[in-house]
């Protein structure tokens, strides 16, 4: 294994990046060094967990979504507004835990990136020790230059997107991206504080033996999602049926897939009339995730069998069901449910 010496940073590795398109102008590297400082931030909080009430527990407030806000949450989410709204290469931002879209502060130089995320995936989580993460997605805008961006400038395809990715703050800090070339990883090492590249090219198996569901939600889901769940649990001809692995994370989740292999599925339910389209946002989880695992080589289709990439948000919170994973797996999702269609 390489030393740290050895190893290309993050900086180095998106000047590399950059040096091979002659159109580039580093502001994208640029906006990708204040993400890297935010993120770095997260990681030295999150390790103090259970060492600070402050960090630890939930806040007497709720988010745009409803849910009860954790402190460790709202100081992400401040974190990373902070430190993208000012870097001067971003034109709008939206984070999951903010109902509106968040400007540009007046005197900050205003960019031609959009910036949405998800600054604190799995929180419910933070309290019991288990992995965590921050999700992102940039887009190039559409409205015209020198101006505030829009909302419509953050509602885009997920396949137009310039980058998505992810942080996964567990046994070690990684970030995990693509531009659009193959998806990359790259593992925080405390001791010089450089995210130094440690998955050169991450390629999903194009199957697995896991599945990650909340079975907990089974006699709320659909007949079709039912029996495929039955039929993937069930021993026929001394086939071996799959291992389920739930964290409730979706960073968590999704990472340990996009290495091993599986698939990852969040069907709508009727168990709250809340999410009748599914829980996962479009915007801030579903549309990143489901860049990464086309680049790796997988699939993300809703519950129907439409591509998460070709969908266009129609609002900064739009929720949507999710199916990705492993190619064969989720091929397989697709011919075994369509019989229920008919």
């Amino acid at each position: 294994m390489k030393s740290a010496t050895e190893m290309i940073s993050l900086s180095q590795y998106l000047i590399e990046e950059q040096l091979k398109l002659p159109y580039a102008t580093g502001d994208f590297t640029a906006l990708m060094n204040h993400l890297v400082y935010a993120a770095k931030v997260v990681s030295r909080e999150v390790r103090k967990a259970g060492l600070t009430d402050t960090i630890l527990g939930a806040t007497s407030e709720t988010n745009v979504q409803g849910e009860t806000q954790m402190k460790l949450d709202r100081y992400a989410d401040i974190l990373f507004t902070k430190a993208l709204s000012i870097c001067g290469h971003v034109c709008v931002l939206a984070s999951e835990e903010q109902e509106t879209i968040i400007e540009i502060p007046s005197g900050y130089k205003i960019g031609k990136y959009t910036f949405a995320f998800d600054p604190l995936d799995g929180s419910s989580n933070i309290d019991s020790n288990v992995s965590i993460g921050t999700i992102f997605s940039i887009h190039l805008r559409k409205s015209p230059m020198g101006r505030m961006g829009v909302e419509s400038d953050l509602l885009q395809q997920g396949n137009l997107q310039r980058c998505a990715g992810y942080i996964l703050y567990g046994s070690s800090t990684m970030m995990v991206l693509s531009t659009g070339n193959g998806v990359v990883g790259f593992t925080l090492d405390p001791s010089c504080g450089e995210f130094l590249l440690s998955h050169e090219s991450i390629k999903i198996p194009e199957s697995g033996s896991i599945y990650s569901i909340n079975e907990g939600n089974y006699d709320f889901w659909s007949d079709s999602v039912k029996a495929y769940i039955r039929k993937i649990k069930n021993i026929e001809n001394n086939n071996k049926p799959k291992t389920l692995r739930y964290i409730g994370s979706l960073v968590a989740d999704f990472h340990r897939n996009l290495l091993k292999g599986g698939i990852f599925l969040y069907p709508e339910d009727t168990k709250s009339k809340i999410y009748p389209l599914g829980k996962l946002r479009l915007l801030y989880e579903a549309s990143p995730m489901a860049f990464l695992a086309e680049q790796a080589g997988g699939m993300a289709i809703t519950v129907d069998g439409e591509r998460i990439l070709d969908a266009v948000p129609t609002s900064l919170h739009q929720r949507t069901t999710l199916i990705t994973g492993s190619k064969k797996e989720v091929e397989f999702f697709l011919d075994y449910t369509k019989q229920f269609k008919k």
